[in-house]
Parts: structure tokens; sequence; C-alpha cells
């Protein structure tokens, strides 16, 4: 195959668009000052997760030192993570490096 065929294709530039815009993580990071209650509940408040899945969440930040705890555009990614903060947790965006 020639090399100029090689270059991507519009719609295989649009895919990866897609798919960078889609690479962002939240990630909610342990600190010494939220209560494990008070974590699930604004998991549950913000997020909107059953209690069962705020509680994993939590344990994970509680055990491991971060949960990821949302992925997907960088828009949303930035409200969540700001959401999270205005509730005094710590938090961090990662971009997805693997996309």
């Amino acid at each position: 195959m020639p090399d100029h065929e090689s270059q991507n294709s519009p719609q295989e530039r649009s895919e990866e668009q897609l798919a960078l815009a889609s690479a962002w993580r939240v990630v909610v990071l342990n600190d010494p000052v939220n209560l494990m209650s008070y974590v699930v509940m604004v998991f549950r408040k913000v997020l909107g997760f059953d209690e069962t899945t705020a509680r994993r969440h939590m344990l994970e930040v509680h055990e491991l030192g971060r949960s990821v705890v949302w992925q997907g555009g960088r828009e949303k990614a930035e409200a969540y993570a700001y959401s999270l903060q205005q509730w005094h947790l710590t938090v961090t965006l990662e971009s997805d490096e693997a996309h």
C-alpha cells in the first residue's frame, strides 16, 4: 500500500477524537479529614451511586488511596471533579494515555 493511503481517513480521525474526548478519569484520593460515611453520602448525591457502589468506591479510596469514580468526556469529568471538590473531597483528573 502506498504511503499516502496510510494516512487517517476523516472517519478514523473523528473516531480518534471521540476516543480522546472520552479518555478522562475522575479520581478521588484518600484524605485524613472526611469520614467514610460522608464520602459514601457524597458519592450517592453527586454521582448518583447506589449504596453498594458508593461503599465499594469509598473502600477503594480508604484501602488503596484512590478510586476512579467516573470516566468519559473531559467537560463532564471536569464538572464532576468540581462538584466533588465543592464537597471537600480530594479529586484529580487523569487523561487516559492508552487511547
